[in-house]
């Protein structure tokens, strides 16, 4: 070996890769709350006991807005509207996959009673054993 010439070095430099990793870790700690999101209601309030769920039993949701349009948790857009066919078609497909789902309506406060209860038909004809309606909880000092 000549003087003066230098071997190179055959190690890679991780120190960048992990810059870069942590960056992208807290862009997806940022970002992903955000794609959770649901339709906006506005839930009426009522003393009831929540119910616990998780990935592993997520529960089947039709919201129902004020003006009677439907919105399912699942499906390829949660965000846009369905018909109530789509909503059989739909709800029915979940079903058979998990028939032990739960399966609930959002119904909006402002919105009509009889938008409510066609959605729950809707679910039932999907095949739904029961139905639940959710809300928001009362503050404390309004439960009595």
């Amino acid at each position: 070996m000549a003087a003066g010439k230098r071997r190179l070095a055959n190690e890679i430099n991780v120190v960048p890769y992990i810059d870069v990793m942590l960056v992208l870790l807290i862009i997806f700690m940022v970002t992903a709350p955000l794609l959770t999101a649901g339709v906006e209601v506005d839930l009426p309030n009522a003393a009831a006991q929540p119910l616990e769920f998780n990935e592993d039993n997520e529960p089947l949701i039709l919201t129902v807005q004020s003006d009677g349009s439907l919105y399912l948790n699942i499906g390829a857009d949660p965000q846009q509207a369905v018909s109530d066919e789509e909503v059989v078609r739909l709800a029915s497909i979940a079903l058979q996959k998990r028939p032990e789902r739960a399966v609930a309506v959002r119904g909006d406060n402002a919105g009509a009673y009889g938008d409510v209860v066609r959605g729950m038909v809707l679910l039932q004809n999907a095949g739904a054993p029961k139905v639940g309606l959710l809300t928001d909880n009362l503050p404390e000092e309004e439960e009595q």
